[in-house]
């Protein structure tokens, strides 16, 4: 067994917010002694925007900007060149949580189009003949808590023929009523977002009713914007053919990392909605589209 390295950050689910300090050990296993040309500790963040297929060519401009917009990168000496005993050897290290200049420190988020995303790398160089060591480990940086208090903004829907928008034969479709609320489109990201549906009659058999989470990420500059609409979550609430007048609820619980609170800046905008889909036995697909405003409490 050659030599390992590993980075063990204190705090077990490894989020931290902008102000604070990363502490832990970076531990070097090695049966025997190992000569090293130094150990260095890395802290990098950065927003990597990509641009989806169908937008390449319409913007070749934006495409050769699009450069990963680095907000944190400062590297330590944890030891100089010298030689490590055998065993194990574990150093201790403090970096405080600062971002480059007048960079923000946006919150992790793994997207599709946009990935914000925070690592500590560990290298320890080693003589020609010997291989580089590398270690990376992910840290997750939550935004501060939002300034004063959320205000909640319900929704009561109806969805009918006649509500519909971009439907190009309505009078084909078959009647149906269906009402319900969200109990506010403004989101604590914590906590999951909570309504009811009911369908009151329908013409055709309902097959099916789910609530589609999708964030929508927009990158751009001045030639232009690609704005592009992902699923992240699906949830099937209801199966088969509804009872009628039948109170059905509606729950979705935010998932971690790939959800942020709502971000726009200069270059890039990360928002969410979710759809209520409905599905009818003649394959008539019925969909009413709710805009979300995240945000960390």
């Amino acid at each position: 067994m050659g030599a390992a390295l590993d980075i063990k950050l204190k705090r077990a689910n490894k989020v931290y917010l902008c102000g604070e300090v990363l502490s832990g050990v970076v531990v070097i296993t090695s049966k025997d002694a190992v000569q090293h040309q130094g150990v260095s500790l890395t802290m990098e963040g950065s927003v990597n925007l990509q641009l989806s297929a169908k937008s390449v060519g319409v913007f070749e401009a934006f495409y050769n900007s699009v450069k990963p917009i680095q907000v944190i990168n400062s590297t330590i000496e944890m030891v100089k060149p010298g030689k490590l005993p055998s065993g194990k050897t574990e150093i201790p290290f403090e970096l405080p949580l600062h971002a480059k200049g007048n960079k923000v420190l946006y919150e992790t988020y793994h997207g599709v189009f946009v990935n914000i995303q925070y690592t500590l790398r560990c290298d320890m160089r080693r003589s020609l003949l010997a291989k580089d060591l590398t270690k990376t480990c992910e840290f997750i940086v939550h935004s501060p808590p939002q300034k004063g208090k959320l205000m909640p903004s319900p929704v009561d829907f109806t969805i009918t023929p006649e509500t519909l928008q971009n439907v190009k034969e309505r009078a084909s479709l078959p009647k149906f009523l269906i009402k319900g609320h969200l109990n506010s489109t403004n989101c604590i990201i914590t906590q999951p977002l909570i309504g009811e549906l009911v369908v009151e009659n329908a013409e055709a058999a309902v097959k099916s009713i789910e609530l589609q989470l999708v964030r929508v990420e927009t990158c751009g500059c001045a030639e232009g914007y690609a704005r592009d609409a992902t699923e992240i979550q699906n949830i099937q609430i209801a199966d088969g053919d509804v009872c009628r007048s039948l109170s059905v609820p509606i729950y979705m619980v935010f998932p971690r990392l790939f959800t942020c609170p709502t971000l726009e800046t200069t270059n890039f905008k990360v928002e969410f909605e979710v759809n209520i889909v409905l599905l009818l036995h003649d394959d008539h697909l019925v969909t009413e589209n709710f805009p979300l405003k995240l945000c960390r409490v």
